[in-house]
């Protein structure tokens, strides 16, 4: 068999695919651009070789996947077919439990790497959390930035790497954000559909309640926003009221998380 300089070696090559592999597979099509699930893609890439499959193999099972996605169906895109009973196990499983499956993802491909800590890529994404004081706060500071770095791939690929209100698409100025903060319900920390896409600025006005988001998925300012004197305010801001936000591709924000943010945070 003649291979091409960016596949591995075909040891498992035509193999089931194990429910590890899976796993792994399902937590990077979370992470990455529907449209951007693709053989050549660096990221697929690097997954077919930790595992020892094609790109092109990894690839169709991130299409498989695709397929039981319910909002990329309402758009009507489709994944591709034929994938099996194990695909949709773990579908269905992960889907009720995010944080299980940011957990045992970093475990399996930490076993893979031979290394118990994450990815360089996780921790430089997450510079600005001091570092742990002590072997316990060294593990949770560990799952801690291994969640934040699976929460902001996701939300930030489902909405095609642009705020969902100003439209900026410069990565370095979008944030993941939390609808519920992690401290008021852990249980929701890793799960897209609590986050919205927002560059840095809006981030910041929607946490502090400054801005909130209506169950018609549209923008609400507070009067202290809605009244600003400033121009900068005004044209930068202001004009936003109203106007509806993009929604993502996939993961779309829950309404009942919005209608708490609403309740809870916003300041009218």
């Amino acid at each position: 068999m003649t291979q091409t300089p960016n596949e591995p070696s075909p040891s498992n090559y035509g193999a089931p695919w194990r429910r590890a592999d899976l796993i792994l597979a399902f937590d990077l099509y979370c992470r990455i651009p529907f449209k951007k699930t693709k053989a050549n893609n660096p990221c697929v890439q690097e997954l077919a070789s930790l595992i020892e499959r094609s790109p092109a193999g990894v690839a169709r099972k991130l299409g498989n996947f695709g397929a039981f996605d319910p909002e990329l169906r309402r758009q009507n895109i489709s994944g591709l077919t034929h994938g099996s009973q194990l695909d949709r196990e773990i579908w269905d499983e992960f889907h009720r439990d995010w944080s299980h499956l940011v957990l045992v993802a970093d475990r399996l491909r930490s076993k893979l790497l031979h290394r118990q800590i994450p990815t360089t890529t996780t921790f430089a994404a997450l510079k600005d959390i001091p570092s742990p004081l002590g072997p316990s706060e060294i593990l949770v500071t560990a799952k801690r930035r291994i969640h934040q770095a699976f929460f902001r791939a996701a939300v930030v690929s489902s909405y095609q790497e642009r705020c969902c209100i100003t439209g900026i698409d410069i990565p370095e100025c979008l944030v993941g954000s939390h609808i519920i903060p992690w401290s008021v319900n852990e249980a929701l920390r890793a799960d897209p559909q609590n986050g919205l896409c927002l560059s840095a600025t809006f981030d910041r006005l929607f946490d502090r309640g400054l801005i909130a988001i209506s169950d018609e998925f549209k923008v609400i300012l507070s009067g202290r926003c809605r009244n600003a004197v400033t121009l900068p305010v005004r044209e930068q801001i202001g004009r936003h009221h109203g106007t509806a936000i993009t929604l993502p591709i996939r993961f779309h924000p829950s309404l009942s998380s919005l209608e708490w943010h609403r309740r809870n945070v916003f300041h009218d």
